[in-house]
């Protein structure tokens, strides 16, 4: 019997979870997806130290005060990460705008161009990376914009149906639905705990997925945050799903035989009609959203503590 995780990759993509590319290559993902805290944890890895010295070079060599360039060492650092991890894997890898921007529509756009440019400056073209924003009002017109450009979003920290729908009318490329958070929030307001069938997330990313299919929608949707393989399993067959190395290593060792549960065919048996949500609108519905509302705050307060802390290692190592 074939693993887990093989028979999924029948019609799933498969994404790693992961900023340790040492530890992508044993499970041949298409993708990777990298964020600030998984980045933050690699750094303290001894085996990543020539990439923050080369991130600290060339900041060194760049005019400007010290906290431009740490910002300069930090977008480069990203792109030293995404450099390494595309030498592994055949498809994109997904480097995130600072959280911080994450309310600024145009500084969110100058921040993808800059680090669009930062891996076309070493031969990367933008059609293998994925630039990751969080999914706030600005953040999705920020990518409606980049799209036309041609550069490719990977809207992150999605909780909630009204940013899916604000995403596929923005024509972003991908989103990231965190599922394990959504069942963290769950389990944590109401003290039960959830059988993979009756998950919280699961149940959220499987109508997101049906409502795309059933109104030709192209964003892909990647399931992420994942909790345990159960939430995989029950996700199998949507277009992407990004997981990390642990639950990777528990897939690719479990030799049961599962069933695809989601597919353009099934969507149809829970039609929905057609939504659209303008800016007063989004705002309202997300705001009504307890738990949408509270993960995607600590999700964005989360990416920027790790990047502050990213920010001060770098600015250490600049000062020697």
């Amino acid at each position: 019997m074939a693993s887990v995780l093989d028979q999924i990759k029948q019609y799933t993509t498969i994404v790693a979870d992961s900023g340790d590319f040492e530890t992508i290559a044993q499970y041949k993902p298409q993708d990777a997806t990298t964020n600030p805290s998984l980045i933050l944890a690699a750094t303290q890895k001894p085996n990543y130290t020539h990439l923050i010295n080369s991130a600290v070079e060339y900041a060194k060599n760049k005019p400007g005060s010290v906290d431009e360039k740490v910002e300069l060492a930090m977008d480069k650092l990203l792109i030293n990460f995404g450099v390494e991890i595309l030498k592994i894997i055949p498809g994109r890898v997904s480097t995130e705008v600072d959280a911080r921007l994450s309310f600024d529509k145009e500084a969110t756009i100058e921040k993808a161009r800059h680090l669009i440019n930062l891996y076309k400056d070493v031969g990367i073209g933008k059609e293998r990376v994925l630039i990751k924003i969080a999914s706030t009002w600005e953040g999705i017109q920020a990518a409606r914009e980049l799209e036309k450009e041609g550069i490719h979003c990977n809207l992150t920290l999605l909780f909630s149906f009204p940013q899916a729908v604000a995403c596929a009318e923005a024509k972003v490329t991908l989103i990231s639905p965190f599922v394990g958070r959504i069942l963290d929030w769950y389990k944590k307001s109401t003290g039960k705990t959830y059988a993979a069938n009756e998950d919280p997330g699961v149940i959220s990313v499987a109508k997101i997925y049906n409502y795309y299919k059933n109104h030709g929608y192209t964003t892909i949707v990647m399931g992420a945050s994942f909790r345990n393989t159960g939430e995989i399993e029950e996700l199998a067959g949507c277009d992407f799903l990004t997981i990390s190395p642990a639950l990777l290593h528990e897939l690719q060792n479990d030799k049961k035989e599962i069933k695809r549960k989601l597919s353009p065919e099934s969507a149809k048996a829970s039609f929905e009609e057609k939504v659209t949500f303008d800016e007063k609108t989004f705002r309202w519905e997300l705001n009504e959203d307890a738990m949408a509302t509270e993960k995607l705050s600590e999700g964005i307060r989360k990416f920027a503590a790790d990047a502050a802390k990213l920010k001060n290692q770098l600015k250490q190592e600049l000062s020697n």
